[in-house]
């Protein structure tokens, strides 16, 4: 008796939108974590891209706790010698709120192929429009678990 695993080809991807607004940006970053690996389904394998798609919108009202909008520093290189560049999260997130929350999410994924991959399925907007109606996401409060493997929501409630 052996363990079954799902192929590719079986690999149901459901979409889904999160509202960020006055969410705490770790704990939204964890739940689409989990949602964009796959952990919240039966067909979850450590190894295999089997999670959804999400969408995160109105990711400039975000919320970071404590003084973390003055004492969190987020860094980039140029790639020259001496190219570091350091902005508090204050800045980046008057420049480019997108990225408060694509950098808390990257750093909850796997550090390789399979965690690149996982990356790419996550779409992040400031405001609260998004091109991607055509995919009929489905909406996802922070109180939500996706548990079935057609990638609905269920409204069982997080004990």
């Amino acid at each position: 008796m052996g363990t079954t695993f799902v192929k590719k080809s079986e690999i149901e991807r459901g979409w889904f939108v999160v509202d960020a607004e006055g969410q705490v940006l770790g704990r939204l970053a964890s739940q689409v974590a989990r949602i964009l690996t796959g952990k919240e389904k039966p067909t979850y394998a450590p190894f295999l891209d089997t999670g959804d798609h999400v969408i995160v919108i109105n990711a400039e009202k975000v919320r970071l706790t404590g003084a973390k909008e003055r004492d969190k520093t987020y860094y980039h290189h140029s790639g020259y010698p001496g190219g570091i560049r350091r902005s508090p999260a204050g800045y980046v997130r008057a420049r480019q709120p997108e990225r408060l929350v694509e950098a808390a999410v990257r750093g909850m994924l796997p550090k390789n192929r399979l965690g690149r991959a996982q990356f790419r399925k996550l779409k992040v907007y400031a405001g609260s429009e998004h091109p991607h109606q055509a995919q009929q996401p489905q909406p996802l409060s922070p109180d939500t678990r996706v548990v079935s493997s057609a990638g609905t929501p269920d409204a069982d409630k997080r004990a």
